[in-house]
C-alpha cells in the first residue's frame, strides 16, 4: 500500500500512544520500519505495548513543557535525529456545556490544544536543524461539524485546525511538512456509549486513522478527513446557507449525544478523564 522505504528508520515520536489512535499509529509506522516512541501518562501501559511491538516507551504530560521536552530528548537519545511528530493526545468528555464541570473544560484545552502548541514549540527546533522533518496533528471532523454535546472538545479541534494551517503558512519556504488529521468518529473507548447517539456518523477504526498518518508522512497533504469523502462532504456543507445547515442537523439528529448517549457505556472512560482534571 505505501513505499515503506520512505518512512526506514526515521524517528518518530507519539503522544497518548498507550491506546487507541496512538497505539494503531505506532504499530502501522512501525510496519514501515520507522523507530518510534511512544508516549503516555500511564507509563506500565505504554512500556508493556511498547515491548509487544518493538517500540520505545516513555512517560509524558502534554501539559507540561518539560515533561513533553524530556520525552522529545528522550526519543532522540534512544534513537537519532527526530524525524516527525505526531501529536495524538487528546480527551473528548460528552455531555451538555453548562453542565460540564470547568475543571474538565480546562483539561480539554491544556490537553487537547494546550499540548498541541508545546509539542510543536518543541519539536520543530529540532527538526529545522536537519531541514526536514513533519508535524502530525491528529484532530477531529468536529473541528469542522461542531458537535453539540461536545462544545468545548468541538472548540479544541477547532483550534488545532487552525494552529496548523497557520504554522504551515510560517514554514511554507521549509522543507518541514505539516499534516492535521479529521477522523470522524472512531471506534475506541472515546466513543463508548455513541452507539444509538451518533448513527449519523460514519465510524472508523483506529487503523484507519493510522493508515490516513502513514499516507501523509509519505505523501503530504495539509489536512486529510477520515474517511478521506467527508472533506468533499464538508466543502459543500460550508457553502449552505445556515437555515439549511441547521435543518439538515436537525433531521440527522446531530443533538444525539444530548439525549441517547448510554452514560453506562461511557462511564469507564469518563472516570478514567476526569482523574486527569483533579
Amino acid at each position: 500500500m505505501f513505499k515503506k522505504q520512505k518512512l526506514k528508520d526515521k524517528v518518530i515520536a507519539i503522544t497518548g500512544a498507550a491506546r487507541g489512535i496512538g497505539l494503531a499509529t505506532a504499530e502501522a509506522l512501525i510496519a514501515q520500519g520507522a523507530k518510534v516512541s511512544i508516549g503516555d501518562l500511564d507509563l506500565a501501559l505504554a512500556e508493556k505495548e511498547a515491548q509487544r511491538i518493538g517500540a520505545k516507551a516513555f512517560k509524558v504530560d502534554v501539559r507540561d513543557r518539560e515533561s513533553f521536552g524530556q520525552f522529545i530528548q528522550n526519543t532522540i537519545q534512544h534513537y537519532g535525529s527526530l524525524y516527525a511528530l505526531v501529536n495524538n493526545a487528546g480527551i473528548m468528555p460528552m455531555g451538555a456545556f453548562l453542565d460540564e464541570d470547568p475543571a474538565l473544560a480546562d483539561a480539554q484545552i491544556d490537553i487537547n490544544f494546550r499540548g498541541v502548541i508545546i509539542g510543536m514549540q518543541l519539536a520543530l527546533p529540532e527538526l529545522l536543524k536537519y531541514k526536514q522533518g513533519h508535524i502530525v496533528n491528529i484532530a477531529s471532523l468536529a473541528g469542522r461539524f461542531a458537535l453539540p454535546g461536545s462544545a468545548v472538545y468541538s472548540g479544541t479541534k477547532f483550534a488545532v485546525i487552525g494552529l496548523t494551517e497557520a504554522v504551515a503558512g510560517e514554514f511554507r519556504d521549509s522543507a518541514i511538512q505539516f499534516t492535521a488529521i479529521l477522523p470522524s468518529k472512531v471506534l475506541t473507548e472515546l466513543t463508548a456509549g455513541t452507539e444509538n447517539a451518533a448513527k449519523t456518523i460514519p465510524a472508523v477504526t483506529p487503523q484507519q486513522v493510522a493508515n490516513a498518518v502513514v499516507g501523509a508522512l509519505i505523501k503530504p497533504r495539509l489536512f486529510i478527513a477520515v474517511p478521506d469523502y467527508l472533506q468533499a462532504v464538508h466543502g459543500a456543507y460550508a457553502l449552505l446557507p445556515q437555515w439549511v445547515q441547521t435543518g439538515a442537523r436537525r433531521i440527522l439528529g446531530d443533538n444525539g449525544i444530548l439525549t441517547k448517549l448510554d452514560h453506562s457505556a461511557h462511564s469507564s472512560y469518563a472516570k478514567r478523564i476526569h482523574k486527569l482534571a483533579e
